[in-house]
């Protein structure tokens, strides 16, 4: 009997969340099978050095949802999302964070905002982050808002709902995933914002950052600018 092909491909990144990954799945399984919709889960497992990936091998063996794509090496997060978009199978795609700081309890309705556009983003309205992070964080947001015009005030989380084909016709680069809201609306794609939870961190230690290299984000801000204003924007009136 052929597998129904699932509605909702669920990405998440993974890198040294040895303390984190088996809850965030537990929690995330709950809410999905709630929806009463075929889904899937795609692990990456971006060059984890703990037991990430030893966790993750056996979960597949009961939790038949779940595919584990293994790098090399830490290539960073916006690989590990491009190869989790390029794997999924389903309509959607949802994505959050290994660190369990997203909520997935806020992904339902997220889902029934996406009906009216292609990408949905959550806004931390309440930040569970040390103070300095949170500063880091509203400055960024500020610099790129007013470069990239996208129109959200908070791309840095994680917790997103894409429509899939429109994922498909955006190219990824090195960073870009900070950027994806930008480049929907390049695109003409249909972008959205929805309050959701924010939860501290309580095991393990940040990963991924938006100023983690910040030469290359202010780069990858002008570049994103650079795209919007050369974009094209002709419209054939008709054809004879």
């Amino acid at each position: 009997m052929n597998r129904q092909p699932p509605k909702y491909s669920v990405v998440i990144p993974l890198k040294n969340e040895e303390e984190n990954v088996d809850k965030l799945i537990h929690e995330l399984e709950t809410v999905m099978n709630d929806l009463s919709e075929p889904w899937e889960l795609i692990c990456v497992d971006d060059g984890s050095t703990d037991d990430t990936l030893a966790i993750l091998k056996q979960l597949t063996a009961h939790k038949k949802y779940l595919r584990i794509l293994v790098f090399s090496r830490n290539f960073g997060q916006s690989s590990a999302f491009d190869a989790g978009f390029k794997a999924a199978q389903g309509e959607f795609v949802i994505t959050l964070d290994g660190d369990r700081q997203n909520d997935p309890a806020d992904i339902p309705k997220m889902i029934d905002m996406i009906a009216d556009y292609d990408l949905v983003c959550g806004q931390r309205i309440k930040r569970k982050d040390p103070l300095s992070k949170k500063v880091t964080s509203w400055l960024a947001n500020k610099v790129r808002r007013r470069l990239c015009q996208d129109g959200v005030k908070d791309t840095g989380c994680s917790l997103k709902i894409y429509r899939t084909k429109c994922l498909h016709a955006i190219k990824m680069y090195h960073g870009m995933h900070r950027f994806l809201p930008a480049l929907f609306s390049i695109a003409g794609f249909r972008v959205a914002e929805v309050p959701v939870n924010h939860r501290p961190r309580v095991c393990g230690q940040t990963k991924y950052n938006f100023f983690n290299r910040s030469l290359n984000t202010i780069a990858d801000m002008l570049a994103v600018r650079w795209m919007r204003k050369r974009h094209l924007k002709y419209k054939v009136e008709t054809e004879l």
